[in-house]
């Protein structure tokens, strides 16, 4: 459901998506709001749900994730037991960093991180292939990523 947001909040979600750890009175600076106005905006955003996390943001490579993946599963069973069952083991793998629900040929696309080919190999034949709710898993490796954007369009 889309927030009823006005340009102050967009202000706001514009500069903690790029600069997340400003100080209050920096962004209330930014924005012609006095510190208590601009933390209220913030939490209210919070409570709503539009801010759902502040977190740091890695170099996959730096820590020694060269691979990264999209691979297309087909569950095995069109159904919401199977669904909840697939949804609920991949949490288990922290090499998935990402999973939609698609349309098409495929049920999810997963975005997943290894740190060369052999390890996600072994992740698709050991964990991944081995759960009873896939029927196929269609790999597709990324040479090289050429535009990574994480802030949203506002």
């Amino acid at each position: 459901m889309k927030a009823d947001l006005d340009k102050t909040d967009l202000s706001i979600l514009r500069i903690l998506q790029k600069k997340g750890r400003i100080a209050i009175s920096q962004l209330g600076e930014k924005i012609g709001l006095s510190d208590t106005p601009c933390l209220r905006r913030i939490r209210k955003l919070e409570k709503i749900g539009v801010i759902t996390g502040y977190g740091v943001q890695l170099n996959p490579q730096s820590v020694g994730l060269d691979v990264l993946v999209y691979a297309a599963v087909k569950l095995a069973e069109s159904s919401d037991v199977y669904a909840q069952g697939f949804e609920g083991a991949i949490l288990e793998f922290n090499e998935v960093i990402e999973c939609s629900i698609v349309s098409g040929a495929h049920d999810y696309i997963l975005k997943i991180v290894a740190s060369d080919l052999h390890s996600y190999e072994v992740f698709v034949k050991k964990s991944l292939g081995s759960l009873k709710y896939v029927s196929s898993i269609e790999s597709t490796i990324v040479l090289k990523q050429t535009l990574m954007r994480r802030e949203l369009p506002l």
